[in-house]
């Protein structure tokens, strides 16, 4: 259904504007069933989140690390079906960890430091982490995102430290490594997935 959908707003957008080549549909259209995509996710993610009592929490994780996903990007699972199964394990998962781990006031702040030393490693490596479908490849846009990721990302563990709330701390603590962690070549290649910008690099040398 989703699919449907967004092929018919791409020939309705490629109807207004004939410039647009294949290329450039492909990666509309890929872009349109994101987007589409999301909203039910999103919602089956709060509505299931209320049922298991922990609403407020998913939804304070979902604003909190909307910012750094978007900038250091990640991978992505090829059906709906498997985006919202692993949407759901990294939210869920996350929160319910939090939940239940307890850290001393010293290990934790020893534990923030050295999840930001290997975040901003990470992110020095792989961000933006794009995909095949939707590849940044203006070196522009790739030092904006980059930067976004870096300052994202470290205001979110420095209100790890300061916030006195353990659950909430924590969430911030797992949920940025875990999120750093799906940018990875590591996860990447667990999930079948390239870098897009690697991709069209490549395909330009060997056009070459």
């Amino acid at each position: 259904m989703i699919d449907k959908i967004c092929t018919l707003l791409t020939n309705r957008i490629r109807k207004e504007m004939p410039e647009i080549d294949d290329e450039k549909a492909e990666v509309i259209n890929y872009g349109l069933q994101n987007i589409v995509g999301e909203i039910p996710k999103i919602f089956l993610l709060f509505i299931i989140a209320f049922i298991l009592g922990i609403l407020k929490e998913v939804v304070f994780m979902f604003l909190v690390l909307t910012p750094y996903r978007g900038a250091s990007g990640g991978f992505h699972l090829k059906t709906h079906l498997g985006c919202i199964f692993g949407t759901s394990i990294f939210y869920y998962g996350v929160v319910f960890l939090s939940q239940y781990i307890v850290l001393e006031e010293v290990t934790k702040y020893i534990l923030i430091g050295v999840v930001w030393i290997f975040g901003m490693i990470m992110i020095k490596l792989y961000a933006p982490a794009d995909t095949e479908n939707v590849p940044i490849l203006s070196k522009k846009d790739r030092k904006k995102k980059r930067i976004l990721a870096y300052i994202t990302y470290s205001i979110g563990l420095i209100f790890a430290i300061f916030i006195k709330d353990n659950v909430i701390s924590n969430i911030l603590l797992f949920g940025n490594l875990v999120q750093t962690l799906s940018i990875t070549r590591i996860a990447y290649r667990l999930t079948k997935n390239k870098y897009g910008y690697e991709v069209y690099e490549e395909a330009s040398t060997q056009n070459v």
